[in-house]
């Protein structure tokens, strides 16, 4: 018996994560959407995860650490297709904007 498994299973969408400091110098994150889908999505920070989705050719809000301690290398972000991920739907849009 052969399986036949297609890759595209494994893709994860295509995001761009930015790394920041807040003028109070608490790193934080946030993230862009490059894909035409709406995706799922968190920022965990020591254990906390903020849940969100965003929309197509979209980037989140700031999300920003609350210990002047963590660093961008505390911060753990992922994403997924929200289709693969409905749950999420559940949890707000953090929409900053949308790109042109």
């Amino acid at each position: 018996m052969a399986f036949i498994i297609s890759p595209v299973i494994w893709a994860l969408p295509k995001v761009t994560v930015t790394f920041g400091e807040s003028p109070n110098d608490f790193s934080r994150v946030k993230v862009k959407n490059e894909t035409e889908e709406s995706l799922a999505c968190f920022v965990a920070i020591d254990g906390y995860k903020a849940k969100f989705w965003l929309r197509m050719k979209s980037t989140s809000r700031w999300i920003t650490a609350t210990d002047t301690r963590f660093t961008y290398r505390d911060l753990s972000t992922w994403c997924d297709y929200l289709e693969v991920y409905p749950n999420y739907k559940a949890y707000q849009a953090l929409l900053f904007k949308t790109l042109s």
